[in-house]
């Protein structure tokens, strides 16, 4: 009888190789899971409802969007000179005015009383600078006398003189006789000498105190020509030609010197008055342009004056047309501009969008190739316009970005359409 085999138990049954084979799959999804799935955050979302922009390398120009008003280029103020009641308005506020045109006049007794007393006090003091003037040059005409006769005198001594040395020589006169008319012609000689002299200085005091009145009386002319315009001043006319624009005055109101009565403005040339928030402050100044849109055509725009005067908020500048101004255009128009803020320069730009308020331009949803997805990146912005935004890092031209609002995509980090 033969001995039982004892059989061996297998070890590597069929079923405990598939039941590790089941555990090594596992494993080995969980560690893919761990290392190489993308655990990210998802959103379905539906493609419809966003706006999808392409990052572009274009020009960039800087600018703001601004309302500016249109504005006489030049507009002259009408001030009271001198005060006074009104008598007559000739031309009332809104009147085309030529330049002269008279448009109202005042009465004022006591200024008209006062220029006569200064016009009687200075045709006063003209005459006394004249008589000053007649006595001098009667001064000098008697002086002319005297030189005069003492030359006549010598010219009768010095013969005389002459012919007495020779009687005298010939001792046909006494030297008494002589020495008479020798006292006479020597006595004339110094007078004359004398006389000479003192009519020299006194030319020479004489002609100053002629240029002094000369130029007093000069002064006094130039003043009563002054003081007998100060009543045209109560005549208000128009200093050119323009659009009058003054208060609802009436005959009979009083007017008090400087106040303000209205203004004339120019229609042939504008200028365009522009308000800026004053954040722009230090990056707005004369010489920058702008653009705008009229009637169908594009038209340009240059600072020419900067108010540096920050008034609720905001400063103001003054700006003139380059070029042809527009046809039609009309004092108190609003114009929408766009002004230029820095040169033109290439760059990568991305649309504006509602994703700048909820991102703070920080990061954006950039889509994948094939548009199915579209994942969160971190970038850099720089500079904006109401059309673009400067790209510094984070995205290349060519790139898809969804521009429009992530309101409703909460934490999440990737959208799947």
């Amino acid at each position: 009888m033969g001995m039982d085999r004892k059989i061996e138990k297998k070890k590597w049954t069929k079923g405990r190789i598939a039941g590790i084979g089941a555990g090594l799959a596992l494993i080995s999804l969980i560690l893919y899971s761990f290392l190489f799935a993308d655990n990210r955050s998802k959103l379905n979302v539906d493609k419809e409802k966003i706006t999808v922009s392409t990052v572009k390398r274009e020009i960039f120009q800087e600018f703001i969007p601004e309302t500016g008003i249109v504005m006489p280029s030049q507009t002259i103020f009408l001030d009271a000179i001198e005060g006074g009641v009104i008598k007559n308005i000739r031309l009332e506020s809104g009147a085309l005015v030529e330049k002269g045109d008279t448009i109202m006049s005042l009465g004022n007794s006591n200024l008209q009383l006062e220029v006569m007393n200064r016009e009687g006090q200075m045709y006063e003091q003209l005459n006394i600078l004249r008589t000053t003037r007649l006595q001098l040059d009667q001064n000098d005409l008697n002086q002319k006398a005297n030189l005069a006769e003492i030359n006549y005198q010598l010219q009768l001594l010095k013969p005389q003189y002459e012919r007495f040395k020779e009687l005298a020589a010939k001792k046909l006169i006494s030297q008494r006789e002589l020495e008479e008319v020798e006292e006479q012609y020597k006595y004339n000689i110094r007078r004359r000498e004398l006389t000479y002299k003192a009519y020299q200085s006194d030319s020479l005091s004489r002609a100053f105190q002629l240029h002094q009145i000369r130029m007093s009386e000069d002064r006094m002319l130039r003043s009563l020509d002054a003081v007998g315009k100060i009543l045209d001043n109560l005549v208000i006319t128009a200093p050119t030609e323009g659009l009058l624009t003054t208060e609802d005055w009436e005959p009979g109101e009083s007017i008090n010197p400087g106040e303000r009565l209205g203004q004339v403005a120019l229609l042939d040339s504008f200028k365009v008055r522009v308000a800026i928030d004053e954040i722009y402050l230090p990056k707005v100044d004369v010489g920058q342009q702008a653009s705008f849109t009229f009637d169908g055509g594009d038209y340009r725009l240059e600072i020419y004056k900067k108010y540096p005067t920050v008034s609720e908020g905001n400063f103001e500048v003054d700006m003139k047309f380059l070029g042809k101004t527009p046809s039609g255009i009309r004092r108190g128009q609003s114009l929408r501009i766009r002004l230029e803020l820095g040169s033109t320069e290439e760059a990568t730009l991305l649309a504006t969008g509602g994703f700048f308020r909820d991102t703070g331009g920080n990061w954006v949803f950039v889509m994948s190739n094939d548009g199915s997805r579209a994942y969160r990146r971190n970038i850099k912005l720089g500079r904006k316009n109401t059309e673009n935004y400067e790209v510094l890092e984070g995205l290349e031209p060519g790139e898809k970005v969804i521009t429009s609002s992530y309101e409703n995509f909460g934490d999440n980090e990737v959208l799947v359409f």
